[in-house]
């Protein structure tokens, strides 16, 4: 796949601006660290060349000057929050984060319970990472935060809140998701050490939106497509523009909260640092694209992956109408239809020929391979058949799974797992291809095709089974599907 982004000159430039922010406010810098340091696949998708663990690495090259603070609210204990792309609740995130950070040699120094207010539940977390050695620190609930100024910038406020113990002048601080108050922690620390007398600054690291790009630039959009079941906004930077006269895109939750922001600050310092949210980020990622018309046709495919993702959830669950809706009125901003993924198109023309479920996947090199269900195949395990097929050169008519392997193997699937789809998922399909390449060179040359189809698009006509989904995503391809089930086709 063409790349369009240079992750070298990122991870240079990305640190190198943290460095200087550090200096600028002398002895300690908390970066309040917004949205994934591992698997930012969103990133991935919408600038290909950047690498999901990219930000991680930057940090690397920090890693004797940083520590790490991970932040939990208590509500999210509470009810058992879930992370939606794990599939694991954000209690057990933190310890999978502190895991992988420690993997790579970063420091963490502890975790923040927020928004406590005496939760039974909250307790129990605390006692439990407290016996794995692990400090932790509560953050209390502030009436009328964010808005009481003058209760937050007081003994009675901030003042309140553990003092979280650091030693490196760089603290980031992280969260298993959004709405867990680090921003609160970061702010809340810089009124300590200002108690303290150590001189603490604070900064955002914002991958999204792109700030020294258009409002309407493609990847900005696919932002605003990626955080629609938020409601976020893509806007111009106002104070920004006051300030300096020049345009640079924020979003509404940051410009609705920058006044409170710099009375805090002044309360604080005695003045504010900053004259604009712009002003508090750091990300360098709009100085790295090194061809943007490969960044902006991946962000338009992003656009509309989302879209069908939505419509998925809609189909599935009811319960997304307005992101779907926002979505749909995204597309028409930036002038898409759905046919502007090839695939989209391709399966439903073969769909339209032979009126069974279809996919299709566009490879590396742009070619489009399709496939249909049949009686023993489901669409998307043949595809991955007919696409490895291609691209190992072997005929499309040689059939690498011999019919009277497949039957048994549904027999199991339906007669002794009390299973209703006798047709083998992709998962399946890979194990027996994986058996037979023992001693049949067609199937190791179609197995060792799967790394190239990792960046690759597809799309099926119908919703793909949970089983097909992850098979998918292990593999790196971008997925679509119409919201149909399979019992409609």
């Amino acid at each position: 796949m063409k790349t369009g982004f240079d992750n070298n000159k990122y991870l240079k430039i990305q640190s190198e601006q943290i460095k200087k922010r550090i200096e600028q406010f002398g002895d300690k810098l908390y970066l309040e660290f917004g949205g994934k340091l591992f698997d930012d696949n969103h990133a991935s998708r919408v600038l290909p060349g950047f690498k999901p663990d990219s930000k991680l690495q930057m940090l690397m090259q920090l890693k004797d000057e940083a520590e790490i603070i991970i932040v939990i609210s208590s509500l999210d204990i509470e009810k058992n929050k879930v992370r939606g792309d794990l599939g694991i609740t954000y209690d057990e995130d933190v310890l999978r984060l502190r895991a992988e950070f420690a993997k790579t040699g970063l420091l963490v120094s502890s975790v923040v319970i927020t928004h406590y207010n005496g939760q039974s539940s909250a307790d129990a977390y605390r006692a439990r990472l407290e016996r794995l050695g692990i400090k932790v620190y509560y953050h209390y609930t502030i009436e009328g935060y964010p808005n009481n100024v003058a209760l937050i910038d007081s003994d009675e406020g901030f003042g309140r809140n553990d003092y979280v113990e650091t030693s490196k002048p760089l603290v980031v601080v992280t969260a298993p998701g959004p709405g867990s108050g680090k921003m609160a922690v970061c702010l809340s620390q810089l009124y300590h050490e200002n108690k303290r007398g150590t001189k603490a600054g604070y900064a955002k690291f914002e991958t999204f939106p792109v700030w020294n790009l258009p409002l309407k630039h493609p990847l900005n959009i696919a932002y605003e497509a990626a955080t629609a079941d938020l409601n976020d906004v893509n806007m111009i930077d106002p104070f920004h523009f006051e300030a300096y006269g020049e345009v640079a895109a924020s979003y509404n939750r940051d410009i609705e909260i920058f006044p409170v922001l710099n009375a805090l600050f002044e309360g604080i310092y005695g003045e504010s640092p900053y004259k604009s949210p712009t002003d508090m980020g750091v990300n360098m990622i709009g100085f790295c694209m090194s061809d943007e018309d490969v960044c902006c046709n991946a962000a338009r495919e992003e656009i509309i992956r989302r879209y069908y993702y939505a419509l998925c959830r809609l189909a599935e669950k009811g319960t997304n109408e307005s992101e779907v809706n926002k979505i749909a009125l995204i597309l028409k901003q930036a002038k898409l239809t759905t046919e502007y993924r090839r695939t989209t198109v391709a399966a439903h023309e073969r769909q339209d020929i032979y009126g069974v479920a279809t996919a299709a996947i566009e490879l590396q090199d742009g070619t489009i391979i399709t496939s249909q269900t049949s009686s023993l195949l489901g669409p998307s395990a043949a595809l991955i058949l007919n696409a490895t097929k291609h691209l190992a050169g072997i005929p499309h008519s040689v059939r690498l799974i011999p019919e009277e392997m497949i039957e048994p193997i549904q027999k199991t699937k339906v007669e002794y797992l009390h299973g209703r789809n006798p047709r083998l998922h992709t998962d399946e399909v890979l194990v027996a291809l994986s058996l037979l390449s023992i001693h049949d060179d067609n199937c190791r040359k179609a197995l060792d095709q799967l790394p190239k189809l990792e960046g690759c698009q597809v799309h099926s006509t119908v919703m793909l089974s949970e089983v097909d989904r992850k098979i998918f995503k292990k593999l790196g391809v971008g997925l679509t599907c119409d919201p149909v089930s399979k019992s409609e086709q």
